[in-house]
């Protein structure tokens, strides 16, 4: 056993630590990690996948940990861990049982946990032997969604669309990319594919930096469906848009490559300094500001906003499966408020005639369909301008009854799928 493979364990216990005890998104706590600064590429990646697969089949894991266990007395959070990470590497990451078991009886030792050394030989040593025929027989959707979750998308979509939501959430979301032109051309040297929307799509993988064109700001991650807000305002060379809670920047890219003058919010100055630095990679250029988007006041209004609204980010597990750990109701039913304020004032801030689009990354009907409904019985001075299949290269299947873009997980499986977004499409009235 090398010091790395063991450092690297425990850096993803420390991660699993602080995204389902502290709280923290695993991007945050990834970032903030020193140990994993000392670590290989390669090796820092494999640790990021084991503790997205633990967050990712959480309710498989313990349901096999639990089974494994001879006492039905509960163990301690750090010994708990140790079995869900040996377990996700065994059943799901198919690592050697000698190395996922002694990896993790070693990892004990170290954290001070040596009293439970024979607990954790003994349950993953079973696991090892039964655990894959186990997980065959799992119900995996059902088990790794929360049952808050489970609820709400039966109740907007139904059993068969809920369970081809929770299926694509277990799979790995291809990488998806944003040209700022020849989008074909970057495909085939990128070894990828152009959906019909416009996004270059490769397999996951890899060091992004280390991809043709990434140093000369050719392309940019964006998932395909986060690409599509965008797209909607046609021909925007010249005109004025504000881009509300803009950071990271992937649609305020594709906004000032189309030719437009772009302003771009956020309320996080670390965050529009990530969005500042994107922009410089990729030789565009935006005006940014550190602002309050629910109250900013500019001199005039613009001819087109984007509001890219806070979420629960529900649409993103595939991408962020700790969302899955870190999100309750009450964290929907608080964003709607703010959603609320943000439409509200929005409406604003863009000219009579000029066109606003809004959109989050959310399957919740609350912070989507709602948050329009309210609006207009509001009495904003707004009407919908329905979107056309052909501005999403045909798509039809992304459109709602009221011309509305609503993606799901589970929709375009035969190209890799898609993340979950609401989109609407709005017109100033007067």
């Amino acid at each position: 056993m090398t010091d790395s493979t063991l450092a690297s364990r425990n850096a993803a216990l420390d991660l699993l630590e602080s995204v389902l005890r502290k709280k923290i998104p695993l991007d945050d706590a990834f970032d903030a990690h020193e140990g994993l600064d000392a670590l290989e590429p390669r090796d820092r990646a494999f640790v990021r996948l084991m503790v997205a697969t633990v967050l990712r089949r959480l309710g498989q894991i313990d349901a096999l940990v639990s089974t494994a266990l001879t006492k039905p007395d509960p163990v301690r959070a750090g010994v708990l861990d140790i079995l869900r990470l040996g377990t996700a590497q065994l059943v799901f990451l198919d690592t050697p049982p000698h190395a996922a078991v002694d990896t993790s009886v070693a990892a004990a030792e170290q954290r001070g946990l040596q009293h439970y050394k024979g607990l954790i030989n003994a349950v993953l040593r079973r696991v090892a032997r039964e655990g894959a025929d186990q997980a065959k027989k799992q119900d995996a959707g059902r088990l790794n969604t929360p049952d808050w979750l489970w609820l709400a998308w039966r109740t907007a979509y139904g059993t068969p669309r809920t369970r081809s939501i929770v299926e694509a959430n277990l799979i790995e979301a291809p990488l998806d990319l944003t040209a700022k032109a020849s989008p074909g051309d970057w495909a085939e040297r990128l070894e990828g594919t152009v959906l019909p929307t416009g996004t270059i799509r490769r397999a996951s993988g890899g060091q992004v930096a280390d991809l043709p064109g990434y140093d000369e700001g050719a392309w940019w991650v964006q998932d395909a469906a986060a690409a599509l807000p965008a797209r909607l305002f046609g021909d925007i060379r010249g005109k004025t848009l504000y881009d509300l809670c803009a950071a990271p920047g992937g649609k305020t890219a594709q906004l000032a490559a189309a030719g437009a003058e772009v302003t771009a919010l956020d309320r996080s100055e670390r965050r529009l300094r990530r969005l500042s630095a994107n922009l410089e990679r990729l030789n565009l250029w935006a005006e940014t500001l550190t602002a309050d988007a629910a109250t900013w006041k500019p001199d005039q209004p613009a001819d087109a906003v984007l509001l890219d609204a806070p979420c629960s980010a529900t649409g993103a597990i595939r991408r962020h499966p700790d969302i899955l750990r870190l999100k309750g109701q009450e964290d929907v039913t608080k964003l709607a408020g703010a959603q609320r304020r943000l439409l509200a004032h929005a409406v604003d801030l863009v000219k009579p005639g000029g066109t606003l689009v809004y959109c989050t990354c959310s399957l919740q009907p609350e912070e989507g369909e709602q948050r329009i409904d309210h609006l207009l019985a509001s009495g904003a001075p707004v009407e919908r301008l329905p979107v056309d299949p052909g501005e999403l290269g045909g798509l039809s299947e992304l459109i709602n009854e009221r011309g509305e873009v609503r993606t799901l997980p589970g929709q375009l499986a035969e190209l890799g799928g898609i993340d979950g977004f609401f989109i609407a499409r709005l017109v100033r009235t007067k």
